[in-house]
């Protein structure tokens, strides 16, 4: 009697599911990470990953459920009556909002100013390559908003090999961004004795645990550390920081979360907006250009559909190459994903942009940034690309072209 043929279990990178599952919903796969504290992140970190539920609907969808079943004036009244704890009428600042002058940083800031009367700081960790627009959107933010803005210029050699490292070794080239949009706000806020700080949206509309969208403060181990020896930057130890690279404690300071013993003695709430205003991205981003300036790219973003999401830093569709070469989820899964649950593409849209966008390689800003980063571009392009390419989501097909072998669409290698 001859025996099955069975496919064989190819190696899983990252922690990452064997099987490759798409939501029902969106177009989301189950290989996509949670968001993860950045200062931990070494090259064998574990990943958690998009929860399916039994009717293999992913908990990003189920949250988007879940907000449509809310009241949202009764969490407006919730909203109101936090910013009465903390408004202030002395000319001081009342809280933070952290941000580049996107449209979320732009909608936050505007209407927790000019709807709820609130006095907000901004605070800005540029990017690490500005793009014109991006640029031209945070002078707007400032200007035509009307707001004070603390932007903290990083130190050029840390943040350059920070970069270099956590591309190098993370394949992640958004990494020092991250870790200066999460941890630059507490630290301010600790300094200026402003006790509360805003973001937009909880990441669980995007594929954290659903459980995380249960309250509107963020988890204090995002923006905390205990042990320096417990910090890895660029998937490196301090220690291995300051003795091999040569960089001073003093350089890699402002890239390190605010030590938890600090924050104690501050008392510091940082709060997700979204958790009280129904955040609708495509919203946002009408809001922003009309009361800030905000402006699209003028032209489409290379990997997916759309113009205005993420689109201050060159180095911004980079990363969402590498999250399709990790992942097998590139930007126009993401973007679709999202504007699905907001109803407002059908899974029938987003699986066809998906298929026509996804893993589009972004070559408009590549040669600057790998000239600026001092990297070999074909160096990138082949041997690091292809060393983070997981064995179970690749494979080479018969032009010996790497091709997913899974999709959306269902045209992958093995599908």
């Amino acid at each position: 009697m001859m025996e099955d043929k069975k496919t064989p279990v190819r190696e899983a990178y990252y922690g990452l599911p064997h099987d490759v599952k798409f939501c029902s919903k969106c177009v989301m796969s189950n290989q996509r990470p949670a968001s993860a504290i950045e200062f931990k992140h070494t090259k064998d970190s574990k990943k958690t990953t998009l929860n399916f539920d039994s009717d293999n609907v992913c908990d990003a969808c189920r949250n988007g459920d879940v907000k449509d079943s809310i009241q949202w004036d009764k969490r407006e009244e919730e909203l109101i009556k936090l910013l009465d704890k903390y408004r202030r009428n002395d000319g001081y600042y009342d809280c933070i909002v952290s941000g580049s002058g996107g449209k979320d940083s732009a909608f936050q800031a505007h209407v927790l100013k000019y709807k709820y009367g609130m006095n907000p700081l901004t605070v800005t960790w540029p990017p690490i390559l500005y793009t014109d627009y991006g640029y031209e959107n945070w002078k707007n933010w400032i200007e035509i908003g009307g707001f004070d803005n603390i932007s903290f210029k990083q130190n050029g050699k840390a943040m350059k090999l920070l970069t270099k490292l956590s591309i190098e070794n993370l394949f992640h080239p958004f990494q020092t961004f991250i870790l200066g949009q999460k941890n630059l706000a507490p630290k301010i806020a600790a300094k200026y004795k402003i006790p509360l700080i805003f973001y937009g949206e909880n990441e669980a509309e995007y594929g954290n645990p659903i459980a995380d969208n249960s309250t509107s403060l963020r988890d204090k181990s995002y923006f905390t550390y205990n042990n320096l020896d417990e910090v890895y930057l660029g998937g490196v130890s301090i220690r291995e920081l300051t003795e091999k690279y040569e960089l001073r404690l003093n350089e890699l300071m402002c890239f390190l979360p605010a030590s938890a013993s600090e924050l104690a003695e501050t008392n510091i709430d940082v709060h997700y907006l979204g958790y009280y205003l129904k955040w609708i991205p495509q919203e946002v981003y009408y809001y922003a250009v009309e009361n800030t300036g905000f402006k699209a790219r003028p032209f489409r973003t290379q990997g997916t559909y759309s113009k205005y999401n993420s689109i201050d830093d060159k180095i911004d569709d980079l990363h969402y190459y590498t999250t399709h070469v990790k992942f097998g989820i590139g930007r126009a899964s993401y973007d679709a994903s999202q504007e699905i649950r907001n109803k407002h593409l059908t899974r029938e849209d987003g699986v066809a942009l998906v298929k026509k966008f996804d893993g589009e390689f972004p070559d408009r800003y590549f040669n600057e940034i790998m000239e600026y980063l001092d990297i070999n571009p074909d160096f990138f392009r082949n041997e690091l690309s292809d060393k983070h390419r997981s064995p179970h989501l690749w494979g080479k097909n018969d032009r010996g072209e790497w091709q997913l072998r899974h999709t959306v669409s269902g045209n992958g290698l093995d599908d």
